[in-house]
């Protein structure tokens, strides 16, 4: 059921990158949805994001718009920016949630995969930035928050070190970047997920490493949800986080807490 708009999510417009996918990208849009922000579903596959803005607009009885965004693709990425906020008028929200990755130790990684991974989390996490940013400033607000991981911060293999590398190097984005631009009223802060399931990682891990994870590493006993990283999400583009920038938070049932 479609939540009535409050005089605080009300005609707020949000840009979330891979946003249609099974995992954290699509919890986030449904529940910033559901919160009564006016969404921009993009993601790399146009039919899926299409999809999910259509659902979407049932549910709530209002129109989603939809937008094929390739985050590696500066251009692409400013064109698209550019036309949600001729069409909506306004960004008040940028959720970077794009990522790739692909684990080869740094001994025999390919360069392609090097390049690819930073691409991708990286350099499309800067773009979405670089011109989101402009049209924040000139409305005196808006909220930015970086998806990074806790294999920005972890000692182990788990992850791969251009993924880890490139999720670090957000925290770094995101806390100067943030410094640079509170004075506009700008927010921008990071969420560094652990473990999060979705049917994808099946594709990659075995049944037993899930259990495992949740047996032996989590203080919780089970893995994450994607509606755990969107919960947090919501918060942080809220007011109610009005005086919180330039912050990182886990979201990993204790396996990594990092302060």
């Amino acid at each position: 059921m479609s939540q009535e708009l409050t005089g605080e999510t009300a005609g707020r417009v949000a840009f979330v990158t891979a946003g249609a996918g099974a995992g954290i990208g699509a919890a986030i849009v449904t529940r910033l949805a559901g919160d009564g922000l006016d969404v921009v579903v993009t993601d790399a596959h146009e039919r899926r994001a299409s999809e999910l803005a259509e659902r979407l607009s049932q549910e709530h009885g209002r129109e989603f718009m939809s937008l094929a965004v390739d985050v590696t693709d500066e251009v692409a990425v400013q064109a698209a920016i550019d036309e949600v906020v001729r069409r909506r008028g306004r960004l008040d929200v940028l959720v970077n949630n794009a990522g790739w990755s692909k684990i080869e130790p740094v001994a025999a990684m390919s360069v392609e995969t090097w390049r690819r991974c930073i691409d991708v989390d990286l350099n499309g996490t800067f773009y979405c930035m670089r011109h989101a940013l402009p049209h924040m400033i000139a409305q005196k607000g808006g909220a930015i928050v970086n998806i990074s991981s806790i294999a920005a911060w972890e000692a182990n293999a788990e992850h791969g070190a251009a993924y880890s590398a490139a999720k670090a190097a957000i925290l770094a984005l995101t806390r100067v970047a943030a410094a640079e631009n509170g004075r506009h009223g700008v927010r921008i802060n990071a969420v560094a997920p652990g473990l999060i399931y979705n049917d994808f990682l099946r594709k990659i891990y075995p049944e037993d490493f899930f259990t495992g994870y949740a047996e032996h590493r989590s203080l919780l006993g089970r893995v994450g949800k994607p509606d755990d990283v969107a919960a947090l999400v919501a918060f942080l583009v809220s007011e109610e986080a009005g005086y919180i920038t330039g912050e990182v938070y886990g979201v990993s049932g204790g396996v990594s807490p990092h302060a």
